[in-house]
């Protein structure tokens, strides 16, 4: 996926943009952890500038065993250098235990084809190719390999160059990252239906709604 981009489903969904619209469907997209929760912390933290000049976002996943994500490892393996979604897509259990074997179970990602890039685009922040998503991925250890984080540099008004950085509490989970701004992102969005506004919105555009 670093050689090759491909139309990301943001994309595809933006030529449904009229349609949603004239429908009275409110469609939030992009709304887990990343694109989700990060996207909206570097949209929240490029206020701070004038120009902004790299987004960069990095994750940390442990899990015990890969075998209770086999959806989501194949997703991330089809991101490495030399593979593809398809390549990935018809490996089978044995040939991605040989790949885990031979990377110690570790999965580095880098440049990854994400949504964030394209969310912050249309939200004005910064162009796509100035984001940077990737990422640590540890098979066998439940432990998270590094801090997940965002990263926001840019120059503000006076003409100083800075970087704000937003981290996730390594004892958040990826559930708890991912189902929690989901459900905010969801109330955010049956209150903008309900008054009447519909079409397609991103995490960058939308702030969720904390749900108790």
């Amino acid at each position: 996926m670093d050689a090759i981009k491909r139309t990301s489903a943001v994309e595809q969904l933006l030529g449904l943009q009229s349609d949603l619209a004239a429908s009275g469907i409110t469609y939030l997209t992009g709304c887990g952890a990343t694109p989700g929760l990060l996207t909206a912390a570097a949209a929240l933290a490029a206020q701070s500038y004038a120009e902004i000049h790299q987004v960069k976002i990095t994750f940390g996943v442990g899990i015990a065993n890969w075998e209770a994500y086999r959806a989501t490892i194949r997703e991330d393996i089809g991101h490495l250098p030399g593979y593809t979604v398809e390549m990935a897509r018809a490996m089978t259990d044995t040939d991605i235990e040989t790949l885990l074997d031979r990377t110690n179970g570790i999965l580095t990602l880098e440049n990854m084809e994400h949504a964030d890039d394209i969310m912050l685009e249309l939200a004005g922040i910064c162009d796509r190719d100035r984001v940077k998503v990737g990422g640590v991925v540890d098979t066998r250890n439940p432990k998270k390999p590094l801090s997940t984080n965002v990263q926001i540099t840019g120059r503000t008004f006076e003409g100083k160059i800075s970087t704000h950085t937003f981290a996730l509490g390594d004892e958040t989970s990826m559930a708890a990252n991912v189902c929690g701004p989901a459900f905010g992102y969801l109330k955010a969005g049956i209150d903008l239906h309900r008054r009447g506004i519909y079409g397609l919105f991103t995490s960058a555009e939308v702030m969720p709604k904390f749900v108790r």
